[in-house]
């Protein structure tokens, strides 16, 4: 029952930063809600979900040289 319960909470989560992001084009808003959809809610579809949306986001708003720059720190920060 308790997996039921956390299921349709996840998946209200998630329409609803479906919905920010889609239908309200509100993404810094969309993006608040995705993250903590992943938050609470680690494990489930929706975080996958969630994960993928913040991509198209962040693939949206970000230049690609600016991700790439950013990329390349971040592997640069892990040797």
């Amino acid at each position: 029952m308790k997996n039921n319960i956390e299921l349709a909470e996840s998946g209200q989560q998630y329409a609803a930063a479906y919905a920010a992001h889609y239908t309200g084009r509100d993404l810094p808003r969309a993006l608040q809600l995705y993250r903590e959809v992943m938050a609470s809610h680690p494990g489930t579809r929706e975080e996958g979900y969630a994960r993928s949306q913040i991509q198209n986001i962040v693939n949206s708003v970000v230049p690609k040289q600016e991700l790439l720059d950013a990329q390349i720190e971040l592997a640069v920060a892990h040797f």
